[in-house]
């Protein structure tokens, strides 16, 4: 009678374990103490360098939840048996923070060798980019390990691109459980970082729901012809372009959304009312950038037996 409720329990224990992926704030309390004191002053010295690392490495915890969850996949380097996600149109000349990344995991790696995975590592980095530029923090759950598979046709299918319209910015996010105020409050991470020319020409150019004097002023470091200037940058957030704040969305207010799907968010949509209310109170949209952060946090995670550790978060053990 013993044995078999311990056979019940274990098996009880399976399917949580692979149902419900447990991921939880103290997962690694204990297996590596220093894990958040680590992470935090090698992210601290990259934001001191250079303060757009910030956004770049909340880009890439984005980039790697859209696309068959958060994995650490876009890590992941090209080899001449393996093709990863970072040559994907979303990421080519444009994902960056990688060489962060690896500074992380080789300072993490001294203080608990072979214990925390990439893509916590990542999750982390996100959370300590946004506090070190002035925003919210929170606790991040953590327990996930590394993909040993990426895929560039779902990075160039699951992450929408800068012309997505509001419908399909909607219905992407809902794909992965993430509601339209999520997709709101996410976006609000436009409120640090730099775009460039080839991503916002076409918004410039063609489109009429752009604040005149700010469509010139841009123009001046975006020529129209393709080809010339497409690396250019200009900052996503023009007032505070390295403060984590709701500059973002009073901008929006004022039709100066540098990419076609940030001004989709308040263009006479479902959203507008979204982008008010945060325009008027950043307390409202901190708090909801958080819960979306972790909601992200959550999609599809490797836990358990199932992925690994990796040693390099570029490659496969």
């Amino acid at each position: 009678m013993a044995s078999r409720l311990v056979i019940a329990l274990a098996v009880f224990a399976l399917v949580l374990g692979n149902g419900n992926a447990q991921l939880s704030t103290n997962f690694y309390s204990s297996s590596c103490p220093k894990l958040f004191s680590t992470v935090r002053s090698t992210v601290q010295s990259a934001i001191s360098k250079e303060a757009r690392m910030g956004a770049s490495l909340l880009r890439l915890f984005f980039h790697d939840c859209f696309v068959n969850g958060c994995d650490g996949s876009i890590l992941l380097d090209d080899t001449s048996s393996f093709t990863g996600e970072k040559n994907a149109n979303p990421n080519r000349n444009s994902a960056r923070g990688f060489e962060v990344i690896d500074a992380i995991k080789t300072a993490v790696e001294k203080v608990c060798p072979g214990v925390v995975s990439c893509a916590d590592i990542l999750a982390v980095a996100a959370r300590d980019s946004v506090n070190i530029l002035k925003g919210p923090t929170w606790n991040v759950k953590l327990g996930r390990r590394d993909a040993r598979t990426a895929s560039q046709s779902a990075a160039n299918n699951g992450i929408p691109p800068p012309t997505s319209n509001l419908n399909q910015l909607i219905s992407r996010f809902s794909a992965l459980g993430l509601s339209t105020k999520d997709l709101v409050a996410l976006a609000g991470g436009h409120t640090i970082g730099q775009a460039r020319c080839t991503s916002f020409r076409a918004r410039l150019y063609n489109e009429s729901n752009i604040e005149a004097s700010f469509a010139t002023s841009r123009k001046t470091n975006c020529p129209r012809a393709s080809g010339t200037g497409d690396n250019n940058l200009a900052p996503l957030d023009l007032q505070t372009p390295t403060a984590f704040d709701n500059n973002y969305f009073r901008n929006l207010l004022q039709n100066k959304g540098l990419l076609h799907s940030d001004q989709q968010l308040f263009n006479g949509g479902s959203t507008d009312s979204i982008v008010r209310g945060y325009a008027s109170n950043p307390t409202s949209f901190s708090s909801d950038f958080i819960s979306a952060m972790i909601k992200m946090g959550d999609i599809s995670p490797l836990t358990g037996s199932n992925g690994e550790i990796r040693k390099n978060c570029r490659r496969i053990n």
